[in-house]
């Protein structure tokens, strides 16, 4: 079996997959994408039998990732991911498409348009047992649907990161969320997605969403949160 490597996202950029964290926007191209992005047609959320939709149309613009309910790496990938501009514009659209679909195909999943890319949100409890890494049937399930979405939409990368509660040490909880993420990447592997196109993160306890101290809380923050964005090839062909 082949095993993925954990690297920080600055050993990523230099190796060209352009996904650094700390990259920033300056403020005259978040105004652009802004623009450009509000003259797209915005969608209702849907959340019924299927994966809820949060941000379709994406005319939110880059303030959309500080209200993200994410964790910093997936903002931090989103945000090295952005264009902007007429070509982000472009970006957003076929994300747009590609969202939609996701969301009449994936089960119990949050799918959130962020800027030119898309956020999913899975549930550790949807995908893995107790204390374990490996997937359920109900993972299996929605990670081959997301497999064919990705087959469809070859000119996107992946960006896989797992995250847990506080319960447990921090060094065994970064562990278990490392081999989450990689058990997830796995599987989309076995299915025919390039491994170049995969990013895989384990940040343990160290980026909640909600507070851990109670069930609720500490439920929403055992997850995987799956992260496409352009592919370096198709943001060169849109800036062309």
């Amino acid at each position: 079996m082949h095993s993925f490597i954990f690297r920080p996202y600055s050993e990523n950029y230099n190796q060209g997959l352009n996904l650094t964290v700390m990259r920033t926007l300056s403020a005259g191209a978040i105004l652009k994408l802004g623009l450009i992005l509000s003259l797209l047609f915005a969608v209702g959320c849907s959340n019924i039998g299927r994966g809820a939709l949060i941000g379709a149309g994406a005319g939110a613009g880059a303030g959309a990732v500080a209200g993200a309910i994410l964790g910093d790496t997936a903002k931090g990938a989103i945000i090295g991911a952005a264009v902007g501009g007429a070509a982000g514009a472009i970006i957003g659209s076929q994300m747009d498409r590609q969202a939609r679909e996701l969301s009449e195909e994936i089960e119990g999943a949050t799918i959130e348009r962020v800027d030119e890319a898309i956020a999913i949100r899975f549930e550790s409890g949807l995908l893995f047992g107790f204390d374990s890494s490996e997937l359920s049937d109900t993972a299996r399930g929605n990670l081959n649907a997301l497999a064919e979405s990705l087959d469809r939409f070859d000119n996107t990368d992946i960006v896989i990161v797992g995250h847990t509660d506080n319960v447990g040490s921090a060094a065994y909880n970064q562990g278990l969320s490392e081999r989450r993420a990689a058990s997830a990447a796995e599987f989309l592997a076995s299915l025919g997605v390039e491994r170049s196109r995969l990013v895989v993160e384990g940040r343990g306890l160290t980026e909640p969403i909600a507070e851990n101290d109670t069930d609720e809380g500490r439920a929403l923050n055992r997850r995987i949160e799956v992260v496409i964005v352009a592919s370096e090839t198709f943001r060169e062909e849109v800036q062309d």
